[in-house]
């Protein structure tokens, strides 16, 4: 195997690796938010902390990629290893969108304490018209009939709730509740749509060399500071003081309670990990389109498990994300086809100017 092959598939492992993290985080993660509120878990700025809480277990694969770089430095080919290589222009990049990531995370958490997974989940997909909008802005991301049909097509799918939105309220929640829960959460697929374009537009930007190990030094350094805007607002509003006792007070027992907040917070890295990680290896737009595409299992994972309520226009709002999806993926077959068709002619032409 050579050279280009061996890159090719290590590429091709990595999108593997980051779509199954964004999976277990896009499915998982409004799961268990959900299920921290439904029994007894009041504290929004606590679950929007949690989000990025987990920003210590990136130090794992940090720390186990530099002493493979150790390993593999030789004296006949010595290569200057170091734990971290972040330069200080991409560490303040990093750092401003780890905080508007941390505001972001309120905004969700909020929308989860008010509405049910199947509903946030299906405004959330509205982000894609967002990162849309925002990626052709600041990274000139180019479009074909196929992804702009994709993108139509899921906002106007998330658009169709705002028919009925109070169908499906809770019995405990008044309707100025409800509706502030609908826009907190619209107003974080608007602001999320903004933070990947930004990702993406500071990896271009970046004056070393973008590796994967550098994906995940801007990673950490986002979630640190989202979490610390979040232990801000924690201290402000009393949550430290307060957790012990929702601990005791939550209907599934206490030591449930640990166990829902932590894997919240692990599927919630695996999430930001998987996100970071298609945009590194892709782009920002198909990192958008994927978390829109899995909107379908969080549905069905939310009427199972938590019996929600599956109206007519959840199923029109389905049935358009899966048409989108659909579409996207239709069109990046064709058009990778047709590169391939180019990349072959291209070849061609030399050997025939061999021949004659």
């Amino acid at each position: 195997m050579d050279t280009h092959d061996h890159n090719t598939s290590k590429k091709r492992a990595l999108i593997v690796l980051n779509c199954i993290l964004l999976t277990l985080g896009s499915c998982g993660g409004p799961m268990l938010g959900r299920l921290y509120f439904l029994h007894g878990g009041k504290r929004v700025w606590f679950s929007s902390c949690l989000l990025t809480a987990s920003w210590p277990v990136i130090l794992l694969p940090i720390t186990i990629n530099y002493y493979m770089q150790r390993r593999n430095s030789t004296p006949s080919s010595p290569t200057k290893t170091m734990l971290f290589s972040i330069k200080p222009p991409i560490f303040l990049a990093a750092a401003v969108i780890g905080v508007l990531t941390g505001l972001d995370d309120y905004l969700y958490a909020y929308g989860v304490a008010r509405l049910p997974v199947s509903t946030s989940s299906l405004i959330i997909a509205s982000q894609l018209a967002f990162t849309a909008g925002f990626a052709f802005l600041l990274v000139k991301q180019k479009f074909t009939s196929y992804s702009i049909n994709a993108v139509f097509l899921l906002t106007i799918g998330a658009g169709v709730l705002a028919l009925h939105t109070t169908n499906d309220r809770p019995n405990n929640e008044s309707n100025k509740q409800y509706m502030l829960g609908f826009l907190m959460t619209l107003a974080a697929a608007a602001l999320y749509g903004f933070v990947l374009p930004l990702i993406e537009l500071t990896y271009k930007n970046v004056k070393q060399k973008l590796t994967y190990s550098l994906v995940m030094e801007i990673q950490l350094v986002m979630c640190f500071f989202a979490t610390a805007l979040c232990t801000i607002g924690m201290l402000i509003n009393k949550d430290f003081q307060a957790i012990g006792r929702e601990a005791k007070e939550y209907e599934l027992g206490e030591a449930k309670y640990y166990v829902v907040v932590v894997a919240n917070s692990l599927t919630w890295q695996c999430f930001f990990m998987g996100s970071i990680g298609v945009i590194f290896c892709t782009s920002s737009l198909i990192s958008a389109i994927l978390i829109a595409v899995l909107l379908p299992i969080t549905e069905i994972l939310a009427v199972i498990f938590y019996g929600e309520k599956f109206q007519a226009e959840k199923g029109v709002s389905l049935a358009l994300s899966i048409w989108g999806f659909v579409s996207y993926f239709y069109g990046e077959i064709k058009h990778s086809k047709a590169k391939e068709n180019e990349s072959k002619q291209e070849n061609e032409i030399p050997q025939l100017s061999v021949i004659v």
